[in-house]
């Protein structure tokens, strides 16, 4: 991987940025990266080994809220209980499929054309979403049933799609499930913890024959820059939500898939 610094830290940012918002950090790094010609199989791991970065925010910034949990599961308690069964059952679509399905999900990866349409359909996708009344039936996570937290779930496969947008998928199946906004984005900011914790590992042991000493420096500085770029956004993101809801983001997807989609014909 040959790489230079500036572009192995524009893409630790623009994951920090665009990891927890309903934009598609895979798109954006794929987008960046056919710009930048980061491009490989070292360069692919990387993409998705820095996304840890973004992990470890939310764990920093809800470590209240995880160190509750963890207490309140050595002591048995009721909420504790459902909570974590809830990210286990959400989870577990994410993980049937992406250990079904990884080359295949490889392979759509490495098309910047599949980015930028999915931009445009998903950015179509959300503003039909918000703009319908949904009745709140969740306002917490340990309020959800399995079922519930099992379908929510199944919007992180249909995001296995470059450009679809992990967090994206899940806000609006959470939604449509009947989750309040608020919660909705932060089930959707604990599920990327096992699921983006266990796509990083299997990547980086898929590629570790393309990988060198040199590789994991540049990954250990992506994930840095990632860290605290995402540990700034993730609980803004919460509070614009509030204010804003999210067709801002709609219309973003829409406007920048409209012109990488532009750009790639006319190349």
């Amino acid at each position: 991987m040959e790489q230079s610094l500036f572009d192995i830290i524009l893409l630790g940012v623009i994951e920090g940025l665009t990891e927890f918002l309903p934009v598609s950090s895979t798109g954006h790094l794929i987008l960046a990266s056919e710009l930048l010609g980061f491009k490989g199989e070292a360069e692919l791991a990387f993409k998705i080994a820095i996304q840890l970065g973004a992990i470890l925010a939310v764990l920093v910034a809800y470590r209240a809220r995880f160190s509750s949990i963890i207490v309140g599961l050595w002591r048995r308690e009721a909420p504790a209980i459902a909570f974590t069964r809830n990210v286990f059952l959400g989870f577990v679509p994410a993980l049937l499929v992406g250990a079904l399905a990884y080359e295949g999900i490889r392979r759509m990866i490495e098309s910047p054309m599949t980015v930028a349409v999915a931009l445009i359909i998903g950015g179509v996708a959300i503003l039909v979403i918000e703009r319908q009344l949904h009745r709140v039936r969740f306002t917490s996570i340990e309020a959800l049933t399995g079922r519930t937290a099992f379908t929510v779930g199944v919007g992180q496969c249909v995001a296995m799609i470059p450009g679809v947008s992990r967090s994206g998928a899940t806000i609006m199946f959470g939604l449509l499930a009947g989750l309040e906004r608020r919660t909705a984005a932060e089930y959707s900011f604990f599920l990327a913890v096992p699921t983006m914790a266990a796509a990083t590992v299997y990547a980086l042991w898929k590629g570790r024959d393309a990988l060198a000493v040199g590789d994991l420096s540049a990954i250990g500085i992506g994930f840095t820059v990632a860290f605290v770029v995402a540990l700034a956004v993730v609980k803004g993101f919460v509070t614009l939500i509030g204010r804003y809801g999210f067709a801002p983001f709609a219309w973003y997807r829409i406007i920048l898939g409209s012109a990488a989609l532009i750009w790639l014909l006319a190349r």
